[in-house]
């Protein structure tokens, strides 16, 4: 029987350290070939297989190619690529079975698998727990297979450029913070018209910097500040492996994804009146209150990409969008998170407005808010500790909305706890309509979470 670790397996993924006791090519060998088992049964017989630029990924990427032939599924082997470029290679080359090696946004030494039995679909909770039984129990299934190499990039651009039409000048500083986006990013937004200034484009996959996370601070303010020394227009963040977009605007002001979201939820309402949009419940009370101002729909929904890309197709939403930068166009694209295609299309609205970016943020409704907070615990207590705190919140007869954790309203504003479901953390986030409220309602967050042991007094504001 195969043993792997279980705290790996998320609900919508799969992450680990690079270790001995994590993820190392005998571990990657076993998931895929788990995987193999998950595809056949669903009488797919081809998989897309691309991998991120992180140190381990090139070794990582053979091992689950061999699985795949030895499991009876022909591997289409699309190479070095972002997580997006890996969905639309799916429709592209129409190709059902995904398997992308990354650990996206997270820190160097760590790496993961993205897996889909459908076009830009990952796996759901119960699927990533069937795949974890099947490798537990080594219960594979055998055959012979070919390998086919498809270079996508040139036709990717093409697609991409086509769909955002830019018609003014702008001058974008670009930050890849030394991932894999660094590669792609300013040669698409050269082809798209746009001038760049490069910034940690070239690829190191230790990180020498700051994580490439643009839901941290510390690349936001990085990118902010040479945004300002190179005279851009705007300044664009991408994270490890492409699907996050983070924005300042032409003073450095970081753009957080909540405020950059009603922008482009004006673009597509443009385009299509009384659209829906879809987000995660740790965006600001700004967001559907703009989207209604403009005649969409908003649609509140679990964080994390699989759940809102769900309810995204579910709902036949138009755009839906994440906290964590995660953005999905289903008008004129595919529903999937690219952030590559959504930095186009902020330089398509960009562009028609005739006004700088801080201007235009500026019109959209503003409050007091805190960036995502991370408080560490265990993987093994998250769940738990949230699950108790919903349930004292509710029993206090607060109104939340548990969809995913508790998204609590009190007097003045709302605060958020969720587990992460990457990272062995909690994952907090308070807004109010004055600082005075907001402090009170952390305050009580502080007192609630000092009745666990568990977990840490020391809350963490560099993102998440």
């Amino acid at each position: 029987m195969a043993t792997l670790k279980r705290t790996m397996f998320r609900e919508y993924d799969i992450r680990g350290r690079e270790s001995e006791d994590e993820l190392n090519e005998h571990s990657i060998y076993h998931i895929a070939r788990g995987f193999g088992k998950i595809l056949r049964d669903k009488n797919i017989t081809e998989v897309v297989v691309g991998h991120d630029a992180r140190a381990t990924s090139e070794a990582f990427h053979a091992q689950a190619k061999r699985a795949f032939l030895e499991s009876g599924i022909n591997v289409v082997d699309i190479g070095l690529v972002t997580t997006p470029m890996s969905y639309w290679a799916q429709y592209h080359l129409k190709v059902k079975g995904l398997c992308m090696i990354t650990a996206s946004h997270n820190p160097a030494g760590w790496n993961g698998l993205k897996l889909g039995t459908d076009l830009s679909k990952t796996l759901l909770p119960d699927e990533i727990k069937e795949l974890y039984s099947i490798i537990e129990q080594e219960a594979y299934v055998n055959g012979s297979a070919t390998v086919r190499k498809v270079e996508i990039f040139d036709e990717y651009v093409k697609d991409l450029v086509a769909r955002a039409p830019i018609t003014s000048k702008i001058k974008v500083l670009v930050n890849t913070g030394n991932g894999t986006a660094g590669l792609f990013a300013p040669k698409i937004l050269r082809a798209a018209g746009v001038e760049v200034v490069e910034h940690y484009t070239d690829v190191d996959p230790t990180y020498p910097h700051y994580t490439a996370n643009p839901d941290g601070i510390a690349m936001m303010e990085d990118t902010g500040a040479q945004t300002v020394a190179n005279g851009c227009d705007i300044g664009m963040a991408f994270d490890g492996d492409g699907d996050r977009l983070g924005i300042t605007d032409e003073k450095g002001a970081t753009v957080w994804p909540d405020r950059y979201i009603a922008l482009l939820a004006r673009l597509v309402l443009k385009k299509q009146p009384g659209a829906k949009i879809v987000f995660d419940v740790k965006v600001s009370e700004a967001l559907p209150e703009d989207i209604t101002a403009h005649g969409g729909e908003p649609i509140m929904w679990k964080t994390g990409h699989s759940y809102i890309k769900s309810k995204l197709a579910e709902s036949g939403a138009a755009l839906a969008g994440e906290m964590s930068g995660h953005i999905f166009f289903a008008q004129d694209f595919y529903g999937f998170d690219d952030a590559l295609f959504a930095a186009l299309k902020m330089l398509e609205y960009v562009s028609s407005q005739n006004k700088p970016v801080s201007e235009l943020i500026a019109d959209t409704p503003y409050y007091v808010s805190t960036p995502t907070i991370q408080v560490k615990t265990t993987d093994e207590d998250k769940y738990r500790i949230v699950d108790q705190l919903v349930q004292e919140f509710k029993d206090e007869k607060y109104r939340v909305i548990d969809i995913s954790g508790a998204r609590v309203y009190l007097e003045g504003g709302w605060g958020l706890v969720r587990a992460s479901s990457n990272t062995p953390t909690l994952v907090l986030r308070f807004e109010a309509k004055t600082q005075e409220s907001l402090d009170k309602i952390m305050d009580l967050f502080k007192e609630k979470l000092s009745k666990f042991p568990e977990v840490s007094t020391d809350w963490d504001t560099s993102g998440h």
